[in-house]
């Protein structure tokens, strides 16, 4: 970690800039090598699919490849994992990232659905049976998930434990493997893409996802308007003459605050077209019922019809050999 160096002042690490994050590459940590891993097996799953004819929406691919592996690489591999321990202001993009922007892209490429149309059927079963167990029933449970989703950087931030993810590379990388699945157990069910347990509706789905910005408000602002500066004197034991821990502190609240905010609405946008696009897709099925009902009894009432002319027809009264016309 570049940041525990930084005793010897601006020798360690140059002053932040865009053109960091692109100079500044870190690949040898556990969250790049799941997204090889995950790249790889999601790329195999689709391949899989269209070998045997069946296809796979290239939204989903995209959302998953690029918008989800895509943008956690580009807090965990590139300047912004190298400056995460030197800026708070730069940890909590990466924190933003992490456990909000990331999980809902990966979400939104639905890699179970995918896993279940491709394994064979006995890895099929086992995932099927861990999806339904009852661990899985309790913490994707929306008011579990979401009371772990916002209770975690309360704890983070507000104990000791973010000094030591500053201190240890160890804690620092299982921190970013928790902020990415908490914040996957969070989205996933909101946004529904894949059979999970414990699905809500669309209207508990957004009343969720609404109750979360206010957690995020007043863990900013609270950040902004703080007096101590969180990790103790760990900012200021660096010696950068080029940052003020105290403003960068300030910095940081507010991108958790607009941060927030801005991928909360932009869930709720998404929440919103689903229910939509659900709702629409209700209304085709409806329709359809409603004409086959119709044809039906527009068949029915044919035959009825066709039954009473023939036996309706007058019958032939005449007696053997009348020549009565």
């Amino acid at each position: 970690m570049p940041a525990l160096a930084a005793s010897s002042g601006d020798t360690v690490l140059p002053p932040f800039t865009p053109g960091a994050i692109f100079t500044e590459i870190h690949l040898g940590s556990l969250v790049a090598l799941f997204l090889v891993v995950a790249a790889a097996l999601y790329g195999y799953g689709v391949h899989r699919l269209r070998q045997r004819g069946d296809q796979w929406p290239v939204g989903r691919t995209v959302a998953f490849v690029a918008g989800g592996l895509g943008s956690i690489a580009a807090v965990t591999v590139t300047g912004i994992e190298a400056y995460d321990t030197t800026l708070l202001s730069v940890h909590m993009v990466q924190h933003m990232v992490l456990s909000m922007v990331g999980p809902i892209f990966l979400a939104l490429g639905a890699p179970v659905t995918l896993a279940l149309r491709t394994l064979p059927a006995s890895p099929r079963r086992r995932v099927l049976a861990v999806l339904h167990s009852r661990v899985a029933r309790v913490i994707t449970f929306p008011l579990v998930a979401f009371g772990i989703f916002v209770a975690n950087p309360f704890v983070l931030y507000f104990t000791d434990l973010y000094r030591q993810t500053l201190l240890h590379s160890w804690l620092h990388e299982f921190i970013h493997i928790h902020f990415i699945v908490t914040g996957c157990l969070f989205f996933w069910p909101l946004l529904g893409l894949d059979p999970l347990p414990n699905r809500w509706p669309y209207p508990g789905r957004a009343l969720l996802m609404v109750l979360s910005v206010p957690f995020h408000t007043v863990l900013g602002l609270t950040i902004m308007q703080s007096t101590t500066l969180l990790a103790g004197a760990y900012y200021t034991s660096l010696g950068l003459s080029w940052t003020d821990p105290k403003s960068d502190q300030v910095m940081a609240g507010g991108i958790l605050w607009a941060g927030g905010e801005i991928v909360s609405v932009t869930m709720l946008g998404i929440l919103v077209v689903q229910w939509v696009r659900q709702s629409e897709r209700e209304a085709r099925r409806i329709d359809r019922a409603l004409d086959r009902q119709e044809a039906e009894e527009a068949a029915e009432q044919a035959r009825g019809e066709a039954a009473t002319i023939t036996n309706g027809a007058p019958a032939d009264t005449r007696g053997p050999g009348s020549d009565t016309p």
